[in-house]
């Protein structure tokens, strides 16, 4: 890790500060540090590896794992030695496949990923960046935040370690409830308890990690299906870029998994090798049985792919279909 002595201390700024996790953890972080803002308006790969080539000192740059994917692929990453020159990389908004945190530890770039909602003013849960971490998970609660993981059937139990169950968080960092919306607040707040709609377990140690959005999970011939899971696997594939799995209409499975994938710049790869390189990590249920190749996939303005896009998309050509 760079040390960066405070009068020196910067931030690189490309999250767009209307979003959430752009405004409490570049902007704001910035002004309570007294740091410099790199503010980068768009992004663009390679103006962005010119930023990067041209500062030596980067005390902090929180990111998202669309934009940390495309800057560890760029043919510049090596040669630039981007451990010299981030002091923190920190990831957010979506989780981080484990493939990627591998690569970029392998680089030698100081990480740490944490995890939060516009609910919980971008913030809940974090690794300790001085502490304990563990590759793919989100890490602890934030001092005075409490958390709990519930069973997915009632909201009401505890979850014992090991065993999947939704995040509900309480405490300072929560919201008061939806602007003018107290149907939708009355939903998502229960006494005190902000539900996230997100899926996780538990390790020995108190360690949290994410599993999958309650509403994006398969239920594919009666079994549940995590796409997380499988947009890992895919991810671990040395010539995929980017990678998305959901659940589409299967007549027979009630749903059936469907993955989207880009490839790296000059890489082939056909549906089959694909299949056949998940059959080798992923029980038979989870297979992807559908694959569509794309040049892109739909994101936020802070990179998250959008899996309610493609499932748009899907659900409007089956409809289509059907009449």
């Amino acid at each position: 890790m760079t040390l960066t002595s405070p009068e020196r201390r910067s931030v690189l700024a490309i999250l767009p500060f209307f979003h959430v996790y752009g405004n409490i953890v570049a902007m704001n972080w910035a002004m309570l540090n007294c740091a410099t803002q790199i503010l980068i308006p768009l992004f663009d790969i390679e103006e962005l590896m010119g930023i990067l080539a041209n500062f030596k000192d980067i005390t902090f740059f929180p990111a998202v794992p669309t934009l940390i994917n495309a800057i560890i692929n760029h043919p510049k990453a090596h040669e630039l030695d981007l451990a010299k020159k981030i002091g923190l990389l920190n990831s957010g908004a979506a989780p981080m496949p484990l493939e990627m945190i591998e690569q970029v530890q392998d680089m030698g770039i100081f990480f740490s990923e944490g995890y939060g909602l516009s609910e919980s003013t971008s913030l809940g849960i974090a690794n300790p960046v001085l502490g304990l971490k563990k590759p793919g998970s989100i890490g602890i609660p934030f001092p005075d935040n409490n958390v709990r993981l519930v069973d997915l059937d009632e909201g009401i139990h505890d979850v014992p370690p090991g065993k999947p169950g939704e995040i509900i968080m309480k405490g300072p960092l929560i919201m008061q409830g939806y602007w003018n919306n107290l149907e939708e607040t009355n939903s998502q707040l229960k006494d005190g308890w902000l539900y996230t709609g997100d899926i996780a377990q538990t390790d020995e140690d108190g360690y949290i990690f994410i599993v999958d959005r309650k509403k994006d999970m398969i239920i594919a011939g009666g079994y549940n299906i995590y796409p997380r899971e499988i947009d890992e696997v895919l991810y671990s594939h040395p010539k995929i870029l980017d990678a998305v799995t959901i659940g589409v209409a299967d007549e027979y499975r009630g749903e059936t998994v469907k993955a989207f994938v880009v490839l790296k710049e000059g890489e082939q790869l056909t549906e089959n090798e694909i299949i056949d390189f998940c059959k080798q990590k992923l029980a038979a249920y989870k297979m992807p049985r559908v694959i569509e190749f794309r040049d892109s996939l739909p994101k936020s303005s802070v990179g998250k792919i959008l899996r309610k896009v493609l499932r748009q998309e899907e659900e409007a050509k089956h409809d289509k279909n059907r009449f």
